[in-house]
């Protein structure tokens, strides 16, 4: 059974089982609800509340192959002991499924979420790049972690040019500061309180970034397997955008022309002995987000290690999509867009259905603009795949 749960890094920051998500973040799961229906596989069940979840699943069946079903919370008590595979592990989710009715030994336990909280902090992601860049002199970047808000001052008074601070522990673009110049008054009092709260900070120097990807890797059973590339884009801020929805050997293509591609090769067989190393107790999917970046003036390097989501994520689900679902002569891009009024995403939805018709051939989609969940005069978040010919 699966579960789309998008505050999961909030969470479990927080890590408290009677955490209570901001209201965008509890908007954002009730809306995409239903989104994991489109990387669960046959026979899969889907956790999601309302009759609108129910509805779009029935129409989304009269035009695709899916052997998916939907159940509420209110009926979990009847499968108590099925394995639930959320968007990420997190202590409020574990009590939610226990008061639901699931039997708490077939879930992770607290020691277990801690160690995955332990793998989810961003330090992981300082010391993987370090180790990598010993490897080849090809890769790029440079972060560090301090515990100090003088060492932190320090850094940032190094040298010129822009820099970002993070939190531990945040994700998907979140908990990023970006210092642009000198650090304010009011940047320092986040950095002392991340530093307060999460017992550090993360720092790195503004890359000149080209490209945004990733490579996605599954652990089972003390087993690394690459799955994936994931060509993605994200907003200034550094909030995920988008995703290219494209084949392997088309994202290798298209990175190619800026890096040798036996670079990436030997870049996933590293990180498939690192990331055991790294993560040894970890079961479940896993991304690091990478960046191809101009190093000095017009040549370009590898930044191997920007992020590691220690989680499901959207490069993920985007990959699953185009797999299944989309006509090996096409490609398209997969999106999640948020709308400020009401009404705002059902208009369009309407017009890009119009001006983008769906054709279908073979099960799978040649051209047009699919919506990937209900949307209705309230909705704000929705996620939709607009696909072409290649």
């Amino acid at each position: 059974m699966f579960f789309f749960n998008p505050d999961n890094d909030l969470a479990l920051a927080n890590f408290s089982p009677f955490y209570t998500s901001p209201a965008s973040a509890m908007k954002m799961a009730n809306d995409l609800a239903i989104l994991s229906l489109w990387y669960a596989g046959d026979g899969s069940t889907i956790i999601a509340e309302g009759r609108n979840n129910s509805d779009f699943l029935d129409r989304i069946k009269d035009v695709l192959p899916l052997d998916v079903s939907i159940i509420s919370f209110s009926d979990l008590s009847s499968f108590s002991r099925e394995k639930i595979i959320p968007w990420g592990w997190n202590p409020s989710l574990r009590k939610k499924l226990i008061d639901a009715g699931m039997d708490a030994a077939s879930l992770p336990s607290l020691d277990e979420l801690e160690r995955i909280r332990e793998y989810s902090s961003r330090r992981n992601a300082v010391r993987l790049l370090a180790d990598l860049e010993a490897e080849n002199s090809f890769f790029c970047g440079e972060s560090h972690y301090f515990t100090e808000i003088n060492d932190v001052l320090k850094f940032l008074s190094s040298d010129k040019g822009d820099k970002v601070l993070k939190m531990p522990f945040s994700g998907s673009g979140k908990g990023l500061v970006w210092i642009k110049g000198g650090i304010t008054a009011k940047q320092q009092d986040w950095c002392k309180r991340v530093i307060k709260n999460q017992g550090g900070v993360v720092a790195e120097p503004v890359f000149d970034k080209v490209q945004d990807f990733a490579m996605e890797f599954r652990i089972v059973g003390g087993r690394v397997q690459f799955i994936s590339y994931s060509l993605f884009h994200s907003t200034s801020s550094g909030m995920y955008a988008g995703n290219r929805l494209l084949s392997d050997f088309s994202i290798e293509q298209h990175l190619s022309s800026y890096i040798p591609i036996g670079y990436l090769r030997d870049l996933i067989i590293s990180l498939e002995h690192k990331l055991m190393t790294y993560f040894p107790t970890y079961n479940g999917f896993l991304g690091v987000d990478m960046m191809i970046c101009r190093n000095k003036g017009h040549d370009y390097c590898i930044h191997p290690c920007v992020e590691i989501n220690v989680r499901m994520n959207m490069g993920l689900v985007a990959r699953a999509f185009y797999d299944r679902f989309v006509h090996e002569t096409s490609e398209g891009i997969f999106k999640i867009v948020f709308f400020k009024q009401h009404g705002e995403a059902l208009q369009y939805k309407t017009k890009m259905l119009t001006d983008y018709p769906l054709i279908i051939k073979d099960n799978r989609i040649v051209s047009g603009f699919l919506p990937l969940n209900p949307v209705s005069e309230e909705t704000k978040y929705m996620s939709f795949a607009l696909i072409g010919s290649a």
